[in-house]
């Protein structure tokens, strides 16, 4: 997208040369004869950089740098004037002006003046989107999987971000639909630019349009100066968001124009701002049954659902489950300074067995809390007491389990569901089934030792 710059000045001359000479070098110009017309278009639309005439028919030009400086904090400003003297630039630069150009001057000054502004602007915005990114937490997640649903989605997804539409995300709380955004956004064209997430359920209605919009000073209650929004922050880039199905009607109906125009406003301020970011959306929601419900708009699901992808929950892809524990494992281990973990076979069959209502994010963090209360560099299923989780006692019974487990040699709970203690246990025979009987073999393959595989078998009355 074109830079647009303004030229405020008084000089017909000046104007279509400075006009012509920034044309040609690709910018939208947009002119103003007098000091107001240039604020109606600065109240009325978004500029790169103003360039401003100290010596105007109509208002002071130290009064337009106050005045344009007041609306937008962060717009370079340029002083252009043939009455140019050190003091009327030192005031000019204490007001709020960028830089100072005297006439008069040749074409070439001219755009290096224009270059050097806008790319400290560009600077500016670009470590702004940084600070906010350092604020997150330390070291980017990578989404994991080679199961054939992950394989399938990961084509689906490389395919979409050769494209610039938009996409919805939908798939159950803790399955990666964030990442997955992001694996679209780091494959596309917009990769060098801002990748700027925004979690809508997080977000309450009254700083909503705040957030995504920006605001100007004295907009409201605690306004103490202009806020640029995410739709700016992601400019060139990708905008994510999250949670979309929880945006109130009255907001969807802000979000649709936006969406729909790539055209913002800053709350308090009637100035359209051009912006150019692709949007990704992602629910945990039904979109669809909610249009039904009347609480989601059909027209915004219609925008944001040009391209759809689901991620599986973690129970439809349990072949992924030993790869996630190993990269989890690595992850915590140099966070906590705990290398080289691993987990049994024991333990990594209860993990498979598991339905993990949390998915994903469920496996990370009991992942997690092993690495910091397992005792050994070996994390078996004692370890699971250790670091008070109890997901053994919720492990159900799943339609494609082996039969061993769909015919169990006792009673599941009353609830129906097996003990941690009994997946263990059909584990272990299930492993001396396959040795035959060998018991070192078996201890070796459930990676514990004899003595601690013949307690188990004691314990169980096996002998």
């Amino acid at each position: 997208m074109k830079e647009s710059i303004l030229i405020i000045d008084d000089d017909s001359a000046i104007r279509d040369g400075c006009s012509q000479v920034l044309r040609k070098s690709g910018y939208d110009v947009i002119e103003s004869a007098t000091g107001k017309d240039g604020l109606d278009k600065i109240d009325k639309y978004e500029f790169d950089l103003v360039l401003v005439d100290l010596k105007l028919p109509d208002i002071n030009g130290l009064d337009l740098i106050r005045s344009t400086r007041e609306r937008d904090l962060s717009v370079p400003i340029v002083v252009i004037t043939g009455y140019g003297t050190i003091q009327n630039a030192v005031e000019a630069m204490r007001l709020g002006a960028n830089d100072f150009l005297p006439k008069p001057f040749e074409p070439d000054e001219l755009r290096l003046v224009v270059q050097r502004n806008l790319k400290a602007h560009r600077l500016a915005l670009e470590n702004l989107y940084l600070r906010e990114e350092l604020k997150k937490k330390e070291g980017e997640k990578k989404i994991i999987g080679k199961s054939p649903q992950m394989e399938a989605l990961f084509r689906q997804a490389t395919t979409i971000a050769s494209t610039d539409s938009t996409v919805l995300i939908t798939g159950e709380s803790g399955t990666g639909k964030g990442l997955l955004a992001r694996y679209i956004h780091d494959h596309s064209d917009r990769k060098d630019f801002p990748f700027v997430a925004v979690d809508c359920s997080t977000l309450v209605p009254t700083l909503f349009e705040s957030e995504l919009f920006g605001h100007v000073k004295g907009a409201f209650t605690g306004a103490e100066s202009n806020k640029i929004g995410k739709f700016e922050m992601a400019s060139g880039g990708t905008l994510f968001l999250d949670e979309i199905g929880n945006v109130n009607l009255e907001l969807q109906a802000k979000l649709l124009k936006a969406v729909e125009e790539k055209e913002i406003s800053r709350v308090g301020s009637h100035r359209v701002t051009r912006v150019d970011v692709r949007i990704i959306a992602a629910t945990n929601k039904d979109l669809r049954r909610e249009v039904e419900k009347g609480a989601f708009r059909e027209d915004l699901f219609f925008r944001l659902n040009v391209l759809a992808l689901r991620t599986p929950p973690l129970r439809e892809r349990q072949g992924d489950i030993a790869e996630l524990v190993r990269y989890f494992l690595d992850v915590f281990g140099k966070k906590y300074n705990r290398m080289d973990l691993t987990v049994t076979p024991a333990l990594l069959a209860i993990f498979e067995e598991y339905h993990w209502p949390g998915n994903v994010r469920e496996l990370e963090n009991i992942v997690e809390r092993l690495v910091i209360f397992s005792r050994g560099r070996v994390i078996d299923v004692e370890d699971l007491g250790l670091a008070g989780i109890r997901i053994g006692e919720r492990i159900e019974k799943k339609e494609d389990a082996p039969e061993r487990l769909q015919e169990p040699q006792t009673q599941p709970a009353s609830d129906g569901v097996l003990s941690l203690s009994e997946i263990e246990r059909r584990h272990i025979l299930s492993v001396l089934e396959q040795t035959g009987g060998n018991r070192s073999e078996a201890a070796r393959l459930l990676g514990i030792d004899r003595k601690t595989l013949r307690q188990k078998l004691k314990k169980w009355g096996i002998q």
